[in-house]
């Protein structure tokens, strides 16, 4: 089993997309460079480049759409790009990652809360589930319940969180984030 890094982080946020600032940080400081990572929702591949900048070289990806798949192949960072819809098995066997990254994916028409039981269930014991969440969308489509459950349930504990992050220029809620850093059990 692998552990945290034992190095001081260097992650620097300018060379990031806008959500990647409030992200990384997390990542560097609870998951090793060597780990096995699940990009669950993909899109264009923007947190997969930020994380192989890093060091990371192990990287998986899953979207619902082909179109993103292909656009994320074109960074050539992912060893492996499936087409999996968020909230439906995921066709990987259990405990297979060391770290899921989630961001920008569980919200409104997206991922709904019920994703987050397989995402755990790839998840090797003592793994993270890295995701960022809107807190609007947190409150108001179940994530809160459905997190607290989870907890409760003793299938992970919270190793971390961010306050809320403006991730966009805009400063409404909708372009703020937090970030939640979870260890599974």
């Amino acid at each position: 089993m692998r552990g945290p890094r034992t190095t001081t982080p260097t992650w620097k946020p300018a060379s990031a997309t806008p959500v990647q600032p409030s992200f990384l940080p997390y990542v560097a400081k609870h998951v090793a460079n060597d780990s096995r990572v699940l990009d669950a929702g993909v899109g264009t591949g923007l947190v997969g480049v930020a994380l192989a900048r890093h060091g990371f070289d192990d990287l998986t990806g899953i979207d619902l759409s082909r179109g993103m798949l292909e656009k994320a192949a074109e960074t050539g960072v992912y060893g492996e790009l499936r087409q999996m819809t968020l909230g439906e098995t995921l066709y990987f066997a259990s405990d297979t990652f060391d770290m899921i990254a989630c961001v920008g994916t569980l919200t409104e028409g997206h991922a709904p809360p019920s994703s987050l039981d397989e995402l755990i269930r790839v998840t090797r014991p003592g793994g993270y589930i890295v995701f960022s969440i809107r807190p609007d969308v947190y409150t108001s489509l179940g994530f809160a319940e459905k997190i607290e459950a989870l907890t409760t349930a003793g299938k992970w504990t919270l190793a971390d969180s961010s306050d809320e992050v403006l991730v966009m220029p805009q400063g409404d809620s909708i372009a703020t984030v937090r970030v939640w850093v979870y260890r599974v059990l």
